[in-house]
């Protein structure tokens, strides 16, 4: 998911934006409610991460200036403020969901994954990938094979959702660090050959054909069956 943060709090706000990236997904950031607004209505996010009590304008006045414009992205309020009536009249609001501070980060993860499925039906209905005995939970953030359970890194996770997504496909090495690393690298490190020989190593049965087809001097297939 591509999630924007709007929080002033910095420590808070990198704790956030730590866990996003180690669940493999982009976050964009705002430490304003005017830059956090300017964001949210001229990019396109899964979910919006939003603090209650922001500088001017707060984060009651961006909920409610985006739900008049028309704009429905999800949005998860956060806030000090724990009493009922505040969780109301947040949710009242526009607000998807309401967090409490101080919090867990894999609860706000569960409530993120859920208001963005609620959001967007037809995307959540893939959030499983399974090619033969090979599962990938995006929900869960669980890779299976044959039943049990796989250890990946983010980064792993993410590269193999990618090219299971795309499965059959040809799929670049500029491809996947557009899509994987969020930025550029020289297109000749080896940086990919080196995940994916992890990957490999993960999810191949010995003395089978990998899963995973390199395709000399352009990139990789995974196999579909």
């Amino acid at each position: 998911m591509r999630i924007l943060v709007v929080e002033d709090d910095k420590a808070v706000r990198s704790y956030i934006l730590k866990g996003l990236s180690q669940h493999g997904h982009t976050a964009e950031q705002a430490d304003s409610g005017r830059d956090g607004l300017f964001m949210a209505t001229t990019e396109e996010f899964d979910a919006i991460v939003l603090d209650r009590m922001l500088p001017a304008p707060d984060g009651m006045t961006i909920l409610k200036t985006l739900r008049a414009s028309g704009i429905q992205t999800p949005v998860l309020i956060l806030s000090a403020l724990g009493h009922v009536n505040d969780r109301v009249d947040g949710l009242k609001t526009g607000g998807d969901d309401y967090l409490v501070k101080p919090f867990q980060f894999s609860e706000l993860m569960a409530r993120l994954e859920v208001i963005a499925k609620r959001h967007n039906p037809r995307q959540s209905a893939d959030t499983i990938l399974k090619v033969a005995d090979l599962e990938l939970d995006l929900l869960k953030h669980k890779v299976t094979k044959n039943g049990q359970t796989i250890g990946f890194q983010p980064r792993e996770f993410r590269l193999l959702e990618y090219i299971m997504r795309n499965r059959g496909k040809l799929v670049t090495r500029t491809m996947l660090l557009e899509q994987v690393w969020d930025y550029n690298f020289d297109p000749e490190t080896n940086v990919i050959d080196v995940h994916i020989s992890r990957i490999r190593s993960k999810i191949d049965d010995k003395g089978k054909e990998s899963f995973i087809e390199t395709v000399r001097g352009s990139g990789y297939i995974f196999r579909e069956n």
